[in-house]
C-alpha cells in the first residue's frame, strides 16, 4: 500500500471482480458428519520475490466441515522445498494439538486416528525417520515438534497427490478449474447456483 503500481491496480481488480461474482459463496456444514479430524499441509516454496520466504498452509476438517485454516508467510527462508514443508507440518501438527485440547475439553471421543495429509514425500520421511535429522541440522528445532507428536501418536502422517492437496488453495495461485475443484472440496458452496 506504500508504493502501489499497476500490477496491483490490475490484481485489486482481479479480486474485487471475483467477490462481486460469488456473493452467494459459503461454507457448507451438513448435519450427518462424523467425530474425526483430517488435515491437509502444503507450502509454497520461496514465493515471495523480495524476501524468499516461503509460504505455508493448513486446512482442518471435523468430518466433511472445514474448522480451521491458516495461510501464513513463514518467518525465515527455508534452504530447500522440504524445509519449508517441514515448517509447515509443524504449524499444522500444533493445529491438531489444540484441536484434540478442545474436542476433549467439549467431551467428544474420537474413535479413529487424526489423519494429516502432506504431498512432500521428503518432508514425511524426515519426520518419520530419525536418521534424515542428521542432514537436516539446518531446521530450526521448534520444527522438530512434528516428528515429537508423530512419535506420540498425535496423527497419522499420510501422503497425498498434488491434484488432491486441498491446502494448495492456501499457498499458491491457481488456474479457474484447479480452484474450483480445491474450493468445492473445501466445502464451499454458492447458495445461488443450480444443485
Amino acid at each position: 500500500m506504500a508504493e502501489p503500481t499497476t500490477n496491483h491496480y490490475k490484481a485489486m481488480t482481479c479480486v474485487l471482480r471475483y467477490i462481486k461474482g460469488t456473493h452467494g459463496q459459503g461454507l457448507y456444514y451438513p448435519t450427518t458428519s462424523s467425530i474425526h479430524i483430517k488435515g491437509f499441509s502444503d507450502s509454497d516454496w520461496a514465493t515471495c520475490p523480495d524476501t524468499r520466504k516461503s509460504v505455508s498452509g493448513f486446512c482442518m476438517f471435523l468430518g466433511d466441515s472445514l474448522i480451521s485454516w491458516k495461510s501464513k508467510k513463514q518467518t525465515t527462508v527455508s534452504r530447500s522445498s522440504s524445509e519449508s514443508e517441514y515448517c509447515a507440518l509443524a504449524i499444522a501438527s500444533c493445529e491438531i494439538q489444540w484441536l484434540t485440547y478442545l474436542l476433549t475439553d467439549f467431551q467428544t471421543h474420537f474413535k479413529q486416528s487424526v489423519l494429516l495429509y502432506c504431498d512432500n514425500n521428503s518432508a514425511r520421511y524426515i519426520a518419520a525417520n530419525s536418521v534424515f535429522h542428521e542432514r537436516t541440522k539446518h531446521i530450526e528445532i521448534d520444527c522438530h515438534v512434528t516428528r515429537e507428536r508423530l512419535q506420540n501418536k498425535l496423527f497419522v502422517l499420510l501422503p497425498i497427490s498434488t491434484h488432491d492437496q486441498v491446502a494448495d488453495i492456501l499457498t499458491k495461485a491457481l488456474e479457474p478449474i484447479p480452484f474450483g475443484y480445491l474450493l468445492g472440496k473445501l466445502g464451499v458452496i454458492n447458495i445461488y447456483s443450480p444443485a
